[in-house]
């Protein structure tokens, strides 16, 4: 993608009412349509969605298509995309904002600093949809089913709020098994290394994003394990 290109989508999601972006990490703050100040920690029912629906929250949700997808099947949950990459963000929240879904939004934000904008207990439910596995030596602190990251998720996470990892990466789906298994928190509830080879035990497995139709298209089997950590 072409910087010019990249420049006008960033102008262009400043203008959209369903994105909110961190720009300053210390401390950490939001800024919505129109580059003005927002605050919606613990606030994001009353003050953006407008009602008192559950929230999902889709993490590394790159163009958003999990997001937009459930957004779109079920009108009467809340979905929220958080991504750092401005430019693919972009692109699901456009679509978001083509079919007038009022239940999706979309957080741009590193996701260490995720806690900083939701109140404990607001989110429902987080997927976590075909994230970086980060395979070089020394980078698993970065995966985002790494010890690290699940402390903060409980720190916004609902009791026995429900957390999804969908992967390719089968390094990734053991290293979340071990990591799970080591958790005197969390438990494991479902898990499966083929979701595809027999009937799918729940219907949001059914959306495909755009890495998981290229990691089909190369013969890969997609990993899915359902848990809880709080």
């Amino acid at each position: 993608m072409s910087r010019r290109n990249k420049l006008q989508k960033f102008a262009e999601i400043l203008t959209f009412p369903n994105v909110y972006e961190n720009f300053d990490n210390y401390p950490p703050r939001l800024t919505g349509k129109g580059g003005v100040d927002v605050d919606l920690k613990g606030q994001w029912k009353a003050k953006h969605f407008k009602n008192d629906n559950p929230i999902t929250l889709e993490l590394a949700c790159g163009r958003g298509e999990y997001t937009v997808a459930l957004a779109e099947k079920y009108p009467n949950r809340n979905f929220i995309g958080v991504d750092i990459k401005g430019a693919r963000i972009w692109k699901g929240a456009r679509i978001a904002l083509e079919k007038e879904l009022t239940n999706a939004a979309f957080l741009r934000t590193r996701i260490e600093l995720i806690a900083a904008f939701f109140e404990a207990g607001e989110i429902d439910e987080i997927w976590i949809t075909f994230p970086d596995p980060f395979l070089k030596k020394g980078k698993s602190n970065r995966r985002l089913t790494s010890p690290k990251f699940l402390d903060h998720y409980r720190k916004l996470l609902k009791q026995d709020g429900l957390m999804h990892l969908k992967t390719d990466e089968g390094v990734l789906s053991e290293f979340t098994l071990e990591v799970l298994e080591a958790d005197e928190k969390a438990k494991i509830l479902y898990q499966d290394t083929d979701i595809y080879s027999k009937p799918l035990p729940m219907e949001e497995l059914e959306v495909k994003t755009y890495y998981e139709n290229m990691h089909l298209e190369k013969g890969k089997t997609i990993k899915y394990i359902r848990f809880t950590i709080n």
